[in-house]
């Protein structure tokens, strides 16, 4: 009698997912295309259908600078497969810049939600939406049943979640050991870049991007640059844990 009722739920459940067009948890990943980071992460690479947290270091917490443009040249292949909605909580992502990074315009939506709260709930709405394969949402802070429903909205529809943790108006930055429903937790702070031997400017922007949690996974340090190759980012080198506080200052022209 106890099977046949197990069952009955099992069959109950198995409706109800296809009725909200339900797929759970997507094994498809995005490589990195670096061997060492890519086998940090479960199934060889950022797992898609889930929703990521991005933290700033330091300053970057308030400004999202850095974040934001690793989070843009992060999402930008998957722009190919549907729109990317970004919810901001402050008017100020800079659209050629984004494009710069690889995330086209054509598929980016910008939205402007007042509060944190809000901003999550517009993020759930555009993760269970037909044709969206990306929401990125500015939040200070997501707890676990907030976490927990951003992954329900991801299951629905496949979409995967990017999450950066920015305060607009100042506080208290999160800790590395707070508690996460997120798939994987980043820190992302900005690095000098280095120009090509032999030509002058700039070089492609740098990234140090500290792998703090993740889930089936490993944690790790790396030097990362945008790539204009077949993956969005290329690893320069693998940090060592006190490596991130002794990068060479950057260098004012004079």
């Amino acid at each position: 009698m106890s099977g046949s009722r197990e069952g009955r739920l099992a069959d109950a459940r198995a409706r109800i997912a296809r009725l909200e067009g339900g797929r759970g948890l997507s094994r498809e990943v995005l490589a990195f295309g670096d061997p060492g980071l890519d086998a940090a992460l479960p199934g060889g690479g950022l797992p898609l259908g889930r929703w990521h947290e991005v933290l700033g270091a330091g300053l970057d917490g308030e400004t999202g600078a850095a974040s934001a443009a690793f989070v843009a040249a992060l999402a930008s292949p998957l722009a190919r497969r549907g729109e990317v909605v970004w919810v901001l909580r402050r008017d100020d992502l800079h659209g050629p810049g984004v494009a710069e990074l690889g995330l086209p315009a054509d598929r980016l939506i910008q939205v402007c939600a007042p509060s944190g709260v809000e901003a999550l709930m517009v993020m759930e709405d555009a993760l269970a939406t037909a044709g969206v394969a990306c929401v990125v949402g500015e939040v200070e802070e997501v707890d676990l049943t907030a976490g927990r429903r951003l992954q329900l909205a991801c299951e629905r529809r496949g979409a995967t979640g990017l999450v950066i943790r920015r305060r607009p108006y100042g506080g208290q930055a999160p800790g590395a050991n707070e508690a996460t429903a997120a798939a994987t937790r980043w820190r992302i702070a900005p690095a000098p870049s280095e120009p090509a031997p032999g030509e002058p400017g700039l070089g492609a922007p740098r990234w140090r991007v500290e792998l703090e949690r993740c889930r089936g996974g490993r944690t790790g340090a790396w030097l990362m640059e945008k790539s204009d190759g077949a993956y969005p980012f290329r690893v320069v080198a693998e940090l060592a844990d006190h490596l991130l506080a002794a990068q060479k200052p950057l260098r004012l022209a004079g």
